[in-house]
């Protein structure tokens, strides 16, 4: 009897834990067990938060005169609901099953926006519904038109639910022939303009708007009667949380974004649990996350199919960046998916206010252009720093599963390897100033990778080297090798590299390497290792005999 009530009690014990288990990944809020322990295993210091908690009141859309047939326009309708909430001290804003036509969507503090099973929150493709905006867009200091959900300086704020947020982005973006089939081609680009044979245009208003952009920021506009004749040009991101503290997004589906979807701007404790982010795979500027300037933020359970990078982590760029100082720290990214896309996890370009104290762990990319990707340039300046990635799984990786490219042009990696291999110094090597990114302490373990182009390219700058990267416990198979240039304190121990093609390890301009249980399979006949430019302190240890090992002609190693 005692071992049978034993049991029992052991059973509901389980069944208690279990349970609570399951509400945390839900991410219900009071269950922080899964977010508690995650920040306790950060190899950094993160202080603990919970999810919003909103009073208990809710306002159905339909009593603020919401009609979810798809054809009613229901603006006032959510901001109705929006302010009512408001007055009362907040609330659950209840979106009922049904397709609810909208314009931009406001925010208050206190308010969580649940959309049920069913419901499909539609943004309109009137774009003279959103109207011209401040904000920051590829970390500059610009206008863009209103974003479709927005909120500035708030407290207390959630999308959550198991409905669909769509952005109707198909009515903002250009498109690039050759990322669509010749069907698609001609059903999409009915209307509209076009620069060239391969490449179409909303409208003249967009056209004109690229002409006088840089990487999608205007830089030659001098009135206001100028910047509304490129307004189509202004694509939004989908949903931008500026400055707000405890944003929490969770169970929804959000799609087909104008540019990028979601957008935390300089936020404080943020919590994306168990989402689904979808856009075309030719979707122009299709990011799926990027967290700039924030603080304190969970991403969890989620998967991100889209056009451009996957979760992408900013600071903002150049002068603007420097000089708004705010860098995204103590970050956590766990259990999250990737597929297509630039890159799974990204780190840039624009972070020249610093990124630190990321850990990314038990990820799976599959299709990506790049895993895990750094990528910065000359001019940025910013320092990225003690970066943890562990049990990483990709396969059918485009170039690489970890890039480092500090000669970043604008294009996605798949893109620069068609213009020509990536870029390397030539010339003159300018002195390191605060224009100068730095790279450093990027700690990577656990990785695996099936079919890759390349298994590693660390693409360092000669007058500042990326520094202190450890590789551990990797198996990568690629068409070719792993590459490192301008990087010191490199450690890679126990990794294994399976090469279609040339050397299993090339090292130029390199300082400070150790190699140990490194294992390079390579056809017969060719060398294992490949050596060139200035090396120091280089240690291959014992795994290769002196004839698995080539030298250059000019290389100059003690």
């Amino acid at each position: 009897m005692k071992n049978t009530h034993t049991m029992k009690s052991l059973l509901l014990f389980t069944l208690v834990l279990a349970g609570g288990l399951l509400s945390c990944r839900r991410g219900e809020p009071g269950h922080a067990l899964l977010y508690a322990r995650l920040r306790a295993n950060a190899p950094f210091e993160m202080p603990a938060w919970d999810t919003p908690r909103f009073p208990d009141r809710t306002l159905l859309l339909t009593q603020c005169g919401g009609v979810g047939d798809g054809i009613t326009l229901n603006t006032a309708a959510f901001e109705k609901g929006m302010e009512t909430l408001a007055k009362q001290g907040g609330g659950h804003l209840i979106v009922p099953d049904g397709i609810w036509l909208t314009g931009p969507i406001v925010f208050r503090s206190h308010i969580d926006l649940h959309l049920e099973k069913g419901a499909i929150l539609l943004f309109s493709p009137d774009k003279s519904l959103y109207p011209l905006v401040s904000t920051v867009f590829e970390g500059l200091d610009t206008r863009r038109c209103q974003s479709p959900i927005s909120g500035n300086g708030l407290e207390e704020v959630a999308i959550t639910g198991e409905g669909v947020l769509d952005g109707n982005g198909h009515a903002w973006r250009p498109l690039k022939r050759q990322k669509v089939t010749e069907s698609q081609w001609h059903r999409m680009t009915r209307g509209g303009v076009f620069k060239r044979a391969d490449y179409w245009y909303p409208s003249d208003s967009y056209l004109k708007g690229e002409q006088v952009s840089d990487m999608n920021v205007p830089t030659r506009l001098t009135s206001e009667e100028e910047w509304h004749e490129i307004k189509d040009f202004l694509r939004p991101v989908m949903v931008n949380f500026v400055r707000c503290k405890n944003v929490y997004l969770q169970g929804v589906t959000f799609q087909d974004s104008p540019a990028w979807c979601l957008h935390p701007l300089m936020c404080e404790r943020v919590i994306i649990d168990g989402i689904t982010v979808r856009n075309p795979d030719y979707a122009q500027n299709g990011d799926g996350v990027d967290l700039e300037s924030c603080k304190n933020a969970i991403i969890v359970n989620s998967s991100f199919d889209v056009g451009d990078d996957g979760i992408c982590l900013k600071s903002g760029k150049d002068e603007d960046g420097r000089r708004r100082g705010v860098a995204c720290e103590n970050v956590i990214v766990d259990n999250c998916t990737v597929y297509q896309g630039h890159g799974g996890f990204v780190v840039g370009s624009e972070m020249s206010g610093g990124v630190r104290n990321i850990r990314v762990s038990n990820c799976r990319f599959i299709g990506t252009d790049v895993g895990l990707r750094f990528k910065s340039r000359r001019g940025r300046g910013g320092t990225v720093e003690n970066i943890y990635a562990e049990n990483i799984s990709m396969m059918n990786i485009q170039t690489e599963p970890l890039l480092f490219d500090l000669f970043y042009g604008g294009q996605s990696a798949v893109e620069a390897l068609e213009a020509g291999d990536r870029q390397e110094q030539e010339g003159v090597v300018p002195v390191a100033d605060e224009t100068t990114p730095t790279f450093r302490n990027i700690f990577v373990k656990g990785l695996r990778c099936l079919n890759a182009r390349r298994a590693l390219f660390f693409n360092g700058l000669p007058e500042q080297k990326i520094d202190r990267v450890e590789v551990e416990n990797a198996i990568i198979t690629a068409r070719l090798g792993a590459e490192l240039r301008e990087v010191t304190r490199i450690r890679l121990k126990e990794v294994t590299v399976r090469a279609a093609e040339g050397p299993a390890l090339i090292l130029r301009n390199c300082k400070d390497v150790e190699v140990s249980g490194f294992q390079g399979f390579v056809r017969e006949e060719t060398p294992k290792v490949t050596l060139s430019g200035l090396l120091e302190g280089v240690n291959l240890g014992e795994n290769f005999r002196e004839d698995e090992i080539i030298t250059l002609p000019g290389t100059r190693w003690p």
